[in-house]
């Protein structure tokens, strides 16, 4: 499948502007502005403060010879508009959640999250040392465009209620919010779900068109507001455990990029995953004892509401198991999670068990 000659259309935005003076005296570089669509409203935390670092590193360490102009939904694409944007060349990068474009192939799903997939370690150690980065770009080929993953959120929430959850039993025609193959997992339980955009989501819970969500986790969640409609909030699900933010290139723009506009993008991406992880995971307990303080209850899904999870969540993988490049990229993704769990479950995770065991903490 090759939509690249059907896709194709004149790049915007892609043009040179202004000169610039660089830090190196007498040399001056014209300056290669690129046109960046989000799927996040301004100011939405961690997603568009992923997109935010990411444009502020490019500008930085290209010495202003590479810039950003980030656009919000609506400002010339809508949210989930992204993807069509820049393969087509309207656009010349988006940051985004791969996993909303599972529609026009499911492998996309890897680049953000899966059912029971790995923690934003090890998706990092699959990406960048297991060949996934090839398979994102073997992926993007078809749809003309160039990988970077460029955030990861971390462990997401299992979602906010309006009532608790008690069995697998109660997601049977509850209406929900949760995009990529996690929503097919709960529309396999019974459960109608939509995938709506973030900057809607507010309204939708709080006019009953949704009678739960999961968006991201505690520091994103209270920025959003949810705690003002629904005070029933599961912190642990299966359908995200590392999500990775995408930032994918036009494949055309790509190949004209310099070799060092290329490393300066490749290694903003990684620099940002890097920063916006840790920003989140140091502000998700304090604003989870905000979320507390305002009688949010906080809960676990019991043993066999999990165990319906994993069950519904391998129906769904492997429906999509005769894709040949999905089959691939499963079990790349699948064979460098059972490397990197056969350490960490023996060090990481053992240590920090012991450590909640002996200081509590």
């Amino acid at each position: 499948m090759d939509r690249r000659s059907f896709l194709r259309a004149s790049t915007v935005g892609a043009g040179a502007a202004a000169a610039t003076t660089l830090a190196t005296p007498l040399v001056a570089q014209s300056t290669r502005t690129l046109t960046m669509v989000t799927s996040w409203p301004r100011g939405f935390a961690v997603l568009d403060d992923a997109a935010t670092y990411f444009e502020t590193m490019v500008r930085e360490m290209s010495g202003g010879s590479l810039v950003i102009d980030k656009k919000a939904p609506g400002e010339l694409v809508g949210a989930f508009e992204v993807f069509d944007a820049v393969s087509s060349g309207q656009a010349d990068l988006y940051h985004s959640a791969d996993y909303y474009f599972i529609g026009q192939h499911p492998g996309y799903a890897y680049f953000t999250a899966v059912p029971f997939g790995g923690t934003a370690q090890e998706v990092s150690n699959w990406y960048y040392h297991g060949g996934g980065e090839e398979l994102h770009d073997e992926l993007g080929s078809i749809f003309n465009l160039k990988g970077l993953l460029a955030g990861n959120s971390g462990s997401q929430s299992g979602g906010w209620f309006r009532n608790e959850i008690t069995s697998a039993d109660d997601f049977n025609g509850l209406k929900f919010r949760m995009p990529g193959l996690g929503g097919q997992v709960l529309t396999r339980m019974g459960a109608s779900v939509q995938n709506i955009p973030g900057g809607e989501l507010y309204q939708a819970l709080s006019s009953g068109a949704l009678d739960g969500l999961e968006w991201v986790g505690p520091m994103a969640d209270e920025r959003a507001g949810f705690q003002e409609v629904a005070k029933v909030y599961y912190t642990a699900g299966f359908h995200e455990p590392g999500s990775a933010l995408a930032s994918s290139v036009n494949l055309d723009v790509w190949n004209e990029l310099s070799d060092q506009h290329k490393a300066i993008l490749r290694y903003a991406s990684m620099a940002t995953t890097q920063i916006q992880l840790s920003e989140t995971l140091a502000n998700n307990g304090a604003a989870l004892a905000r979320l507390q303080s305002q009688g949010v209850k906080t809960l676990q899904f019991s043993d066999d509401v999990w165990d319906a999870f994993g069950a519904a969540s391998k129906e769904v993988m492997d429906e999509n198991m005769g894709d040949d490049l999905f089959a691939k990229i499963r079990g790349s993704f699948e064979e460098s999670l059972a490397t990197s769990a056969s350490w960490i479950n023996k060090s990481d995770g053992y240590y920090v068990a012991q450590r909640v065991r002996v200081l509590g903490q």
